[in-house]
């Protein structure tokens, strides 16, 4: 390819966590060598507009009801956001939650022919759902902790003893979760997990060191992971939102104070998951390591937060992969699969 790459970034969304992608889009947009890179920026707001910006921008269009035209999908106007995105060489969808990071917006871009960095439309869904995330990597031989599914008319119970962990089955950022410590507290919480999905996990507690991967590539050469990093929640009792978004709400100690041979436990079973899940690009993946040395996997993040401080960019940074490299990998990354893809017959 000559020239500068042209480079779309997708941000905002219907979810709750709309203003963390702003944040993550912002960052990114910032660190583009704009030598490199052509940027245009989309901002879907929370009612689902679209809202196209040409240029690089201070601010993500949307993030200011008062900026750009807007348009709701999937019937843009004439000349409208599909059509400029249709222009570009890469989307960027630095999208979180339903709506955007659970293969909606994949489909979407695939369906047009635009290549995208990060996980396909299969892999996003399966880790978007930590119900059947779990049953796939369980099949794989990658230990999970036992879960429980409630599903609209099932009754609401506790197989699993108690402490255990209550959230809703598709969405992220620890929103609509509750640490449940006695029967009393089970009913409540499945009720604030259905504001937020109809499929409801109850999850055991386990208990030990909370330890996140970074994982980065495609399918060859086999995608790598970076070191590992422990999350100290400080005064928090587990990592909910306020503790991963709030100023001072928890500390990234990359590496975790663990014998080598479970750093290294722990890396094999991040490209491990990556894999299993199908997955290309990026992910974070989030582990507990028992006090026996087991290393239990908990969650995959398919579009981790991406801005500069996020514990993605940490970990790689730490690895040796500062912040505009990695993001120029992960572009790179999105061509080689499209082109790879453009050669298979349907």
């Amino acid at each position: 390819m000559t020239g500068r790459t042209r480079v779309a970034i997708i941000a905002g969304g219907r979810s709750s966590e709309h203003e963390i992608s702003l944040a993550s889009a912002r960052s990114v947009l910032e660190a583009l060598d704009p030598a490199r890179y052509d940027v245009v920026s989309v901002a879907i707001g929370r009612d689902g507009r679209w809202a196209l910006d040409s240029g690089r921008a201070g601010q993500l269009p949307g993030s200011d009801p008062g900026t750009g035209p807007a348009e709701t999908l999937p019937v843009p106007a004439e000349g409208g956001t599909l059509a400029a995105l249709g222009s570009v060489d890469v989307v960027l969808p630095i999208l979180h939650g339903p709506f955007g990071e659970d293969g909606t917006v994949q489909g979407l871009l695939d369906l047009a022919g635009i290549p995208y960095v990060g996980a396909g439309v299969a892999a996003s869904a399966l880790a978007m759902d930590k119900d059947l995330f779990k049953k796939v990597m369980r099949d794989s031989g990658i230990p999970v902790a036992r879960h429980h599914t409630i599903r609209l008319g099932d009754p609401v119970e506790n197989p699993l003893g108690y402490p255990v962990f209550v959230k809703p089955a598709r969405l992220g950022s620890s929103v609509g979760i509750s640490k449940v410590h006695d029967e009393s507290e089970l009913g409540p919480a499945v009720e604030l997990a259905r504001r937020h999905d109809e499929k409801v996990l109850v999850e055991e507690f386990v208990p030990g060191m909370e330890v996140e991967c970074g994982v980065l590539g495609n399918r060859v050469p086999p995608p790598v992971a970076s070191l590992p990093g422990r999350i100290d929640t400080l005064e928090h009792e587990w990592y909910d939102f306020a503790s991963k978004y709030d100023e001072g709400g928890m500390e990234l100690v990359i590496p975790p104070e663990l014998p080598q041979e479970t750093i290294e436990l722990v890396q094999r079973r991040a490209v491990d998951s990556f894999v299993a899940g199908e997955c290309e690009g990026m992910a974070r993946v989030d582990f507990f390591v028992r006090d026996d040395g087991e290393v239990v996997l908990n969650e995959l993040n398919t579009i981790p937060g991406f801005t500069a401080t996020s514990v993605y960019a940490k970990l790689f940074e730490a690895s040796g992969i500062p912040y505009a490299e990695l993001l120029d990998r992960l572009i790179a990354l999105a061509l080689e699969r499209h082109e790879r893809r453009a050669g298979l017959e349907y």
